[in-house]
């Protein structure tokens, strides 16, 4: 797909900060004409986690085709239409999509935006409808009834949660249930009765919860995720900390932040390359050189698995008696990541690498990371316009 216009762009921010979900498609002049469309990558991934359709599982053949209903949207009207999904017995059976009367309201290389909701398909031209306009009119539109419909419903569990934590936030000061660097983490989720596990699922009914103590200089958590161990030089965990560990007091371990912008004490630095679409890991030890690798369709996929939604919680850290209690205060909200910036970021050192390995007592390696996290004042460069409440006042 083409790069999106200016006016294009704000417009998917605009239906990004109502938290609708959609899937961009861009019909060519060839397309329109034999009314076909190509299902790319991602409009087959929407289409299967809006449980709307799954190409993988349709066999080829038109006695195959999938037709479900769609509703077009203009500025003050809808017409309803046809939507073809399909596998054409030719060639390796790409799977394909068309809309009936597309052609009408679509010019070539214009891009439609699909939206999957109510079990239906919802289509317009995000190159030609005014949308901000429709928008913040007073006038009622159709789109701006889908738009405020979806809203309402995906915001209802935000605000649930968000009343959840200033109920907490007002019993005061709660005594961390655990020592250790996560129990900001792990204090507020038994606060709120999310069971405490390893799931790499969103905390809260689809919403990711992150919370931190309150610093200005301390980075955040984004994700944890081991390398592509087949594409690396490296096959494991336990290599990397035999190579790079050291000794402190009586644990071998490797705890240290890895960035692209410089090497650290370890000699290690990292190093995206966009013509292969790689993240690598690079030691100045000429014998090792590079040594592992993330591909970045996988970092943006765990980022955006991880990160459709999120609450950062904020927290005062308090010490009495040798205890540690927490204040939560504040939380900012933030949806849909912006994949190109995660990739800037990375060269920009904004986000930065953690490897926390360590051999344990009875031999075992365990690995907490690597984790990839980002600097304080990084997440308006990665996500869109976000929202922040205080959770200490109404």
């Amino acid at each position: 797909m083409r790069p999106l216009t200016k006016t294009e762009e704000n417009r998917l921010k605009l239906l990004t900060k109502y938290s609708v979900s959609l899937t961009l498609i861009e019909p060519t002049e060839t397309g329109l004409k034999k009314s076909i469309m190509d299902a790319t990558g991602p409009v087959r991934n929407y289409l299967k986690e809006k449980n709307l359709h799954d190409f993988q599982t349709q066999l080829q053949g038109p006695e195959h085709k999938k037709i479900l209903n769609g509703f077009i949207y203009k500025q003050f009207s809808i017409e309803k239409l046809k939507v073809s999904l399909y596998r054409p017995r030719t060639k390796k059976g790409d799977p394909r999509v068309w809309f009936s009367g597309l052609t009408k309201y679509i010019n070539p290389n214009d891009i439609v935006a699909i939206i999957c909701y109510g079990g239906n398909f919802h289509i317009f031209n995000l190159s030609q409808l005014p949308i901000e306009n429709l928008l913040e009119s007073s006038i009622s539109s159709p789109l701006r009834e889908l738009i405020e419909e979806i809203s309402g419903k995906e915001n209802a569990i935000a605000y649930e949660l968000l009343e959840k934590l200033r109920v907490i936030a007002k019993q005061g000061l709660i005594p961390s249930i655990v020592d250790a660097d996560t129990s900001v983490g792990r204090t507020l989720e038994t606060a709120l009765g999310i069971d405490i596990n390893s799931s790499k699922q969103p905390d809260y009914k689809g919403i990711e919860l992150k919370s931190f103590r309150y610093s200005k200089t301390n980075r955040k958590n984004l994700f944890a995720q081991v390398p592509d161990w087949e594409l690396s030089k490296f096959k494991s965990s336990a290599e990397i900390l035999d190579v790079f560990g050291y000794w402190r007091e009586e644990n071998f371990k490797l705890y240290c932040t890895v960035s692209a912008t410089n090497r650290n004490s370890q000699g290690l630095t990292l190093r995206l390359d966009s013509s292969i679409k790689q993240l690598i890991e690079n030691s100045d030890k000429v014998e090792i050189g590079d040594f592992v690798i993330w591909t970045l369709e996988n970092l943006h996929k765990r980022l955006l698995e991880k990160h459709r939604e999120t609450f950062w919680v904020q927290a005062e850290s308090i010490i009495q008696d040798g205890i540690e209690f927490f204040q939560y205060s504040e939380v900012e909200h933030t949806k849909k990541p912006i994949l190109s910036q995660f990739d800037l970021l990375i060269e920009q050192g904004v986000i930065t690498l953690d490897h926390l390995i360590k051999r344990n007592s009875k031999g075992k390696v365990v690995e907490k990371g690597p984790i990839f996290k980002i600097k304080p004042n990084g997440l308006d460069l990665l996500f869109p316009p976000s929202e922040k409440f205080s959770l200490l006042q109404n």
